[in-house]
């Protein structure tokens, strides 16, 4: 009520929400406000009672941009749309939507205006994290900056990333990217912390769901902790940050299990629930937890089978090592941007000879390799396989191998080579 004694609002336009608002939505009809929602989560039963425009086949920030074009294009407003392009594509980014169709499409050209961007706050963000313009790609974007950004929302609040992107002055945006960055490695150690200590309340016998909840679990990193879990031991995962009387919760899951609708069979119970297929939240009495878990654990355990808690790489083709080249790896450009839904290539070459094995990295956690399948060696290619320190002593020469890999032009110093990714190695006997 402060806020409308002062400011009067008359309309409300949200983003990436709403579409479950339907209480708060009534209670701003009530005080005269008008309300649009923009969204992209998954429909409920029950909708809101205003103007709705949704898809699931954008993220939030692609149905809001879609707005602003039609409106500016209504209003004939000389504003390019080009350069908000840039905003879309991060959030595009950043909520792991498909890259495939408009979303492909958003994130193409958005990196584009990205690379071109005269926007100082994104500079500043980019200046702070050593990145430069004009070379970010979609890892740069969901790794480096989509972190920065989320950080305040997390930790602190959500204002100050707002007032980044924003601000048109470099000393104001070279401060607040550093309180962006400072933040943002308070938010990693927040989550390193919290997953260290949730490991501990696993059970050693692991149900086809994990259910963690607790008192001391942030509410700002339960999702990404959900996600850690999701990844080291690929089964649905659900993270409480337990309260006295209300708890918030998240939840990410893996390909076949839609987590959002399995939430809501349970929705007798729950305060609220929203999300995709992949990932979801939802706020719930405290005394009812023990019921949920419960509850999710035996639909899991009935719907989800064995297989679909194997790990699977796709291998896209298998070819020689020795076409790879250069114009290979140009040709494979076309398929950027690469990203969720749309990754890049992996190929296999079997009978793969090892010349060279060495150890890199601080702890020396991976291997630097070189590869031929010439049994003169007359040509090699470098390789670089993460997390594969384990396989140095069986991998000397003259080791032969199966490997699984995508195709990289690695950049030092000026000086440019192709290098293969590995993603898998199968050790020939």
């Amino acid at each position: 009520n402060a806020v409308r004694e002062q400011y009067n609002p008359t309309l409300i336009i949200t983003v990436d929400h709403g579409i479950t608002a339907w209480e708060k939505v009534e209670y701003a009809k009530s005080l005269g406000i008008d309300v649009v929602v923009t969204d992209h989560h998954v429909k409920p039963d029950k909708l809101p009672d205003c103007t709705i425009i949704h898809t699931t086949k954008l993220s939030g920030a692609g149905v809001s941009w879609f707005l602003v074009k039609e409106l500016l294009s209504t209003f004939h407003f000389p504003l390019s749309t080009f350069h908000l392009l840039e905003l879309a594509s991060i959030g595009t980014i950043a909520d792991l939507v498909p890259l495939v169709g408009p979303n492909r499409s958003i994130v193409k050209y958005g990196l584009e205006a990205i690379n071109s961007t005269k926007r100082v706050g994104l500079l500043a963000i980019m200046k702070e994290a050593g990145l430069t313009a004009g070379s970010l790609a979609t890892y740069d974007v969901s790794h480096v900056l989509a972190p920065r950004l989320n950080a305040m929302g997390r930790i602190v609040h959500a204002m100050d990333a707002l007032r980044l992107i924003c601000t048109k002055q470099e000393e104001r945006a070279a401060s607040l990217a550093q309180t962006l960055g400072f933040t943002n490695k308070e938010r990693q150690q927040l989550t390193i912390d919290t997953v260290l200590r949730a490991r501990e309340f696993l059970p050693k016998n692991l149900k086809k769901l994990i259910f963690l909840s607790h008192q001391s679990y942030n509410q700002g990193v339960i999702g990404l902790v959900a996600g850690k879990l999701v990844e080291e031991f690929y089964r649905p995962a659900v993270v409480v940050s337990e309260g006295p009387e209300v708890s918030k919760a998240s939840a990410r899951s893996i390909p076949g299990f839609n987590i959002v609708e399995a939430i809501r069979t349970c929705g007798d119970i729950l305060i609220d629930v929203g999300g995709h297929p992949a990932a979801a939240g939802f706020t719930i009495e405290t005394k009812n937890l023990g019921a949920l878990k419960e509850r999710l654990e035996k639909l899991a355990e009935d719907e989800i089978t064995e297989e679909q808690l194997k790990r699977v790489l796709t291998i896209d083709a298998e070819i020689p090592l020795s076409i790879i080249s250069e114009d290979l790896w140009r040709s494979l450009r076309a398929f950027e941007p690469f990203g969720f839904g749309n990754p890049e290539p992996v190929f296999v070459s079997r009978v793969v000879e090892i010349v060279d094995a060495r150890l890199v990295g601080a702890d020396g956690r991976h291997l630097k390799l070189k590869l031929t399948a010439d049994s003169r060696q007359l040509s090699a290619l470098d390789a670089i396989a993460f997390g594969f320190g384990s396989l140095f002593g069986a991998l000397q020469p003259p080791a032969t191998v199966d490997i699984a890999y995508t195709i990289d032009m690695n950049v030092w110093n000026g000086n440019r080579n192709l290098q293969l990714k590995v993603k898998d190695i199968q050790l020939m006997l």
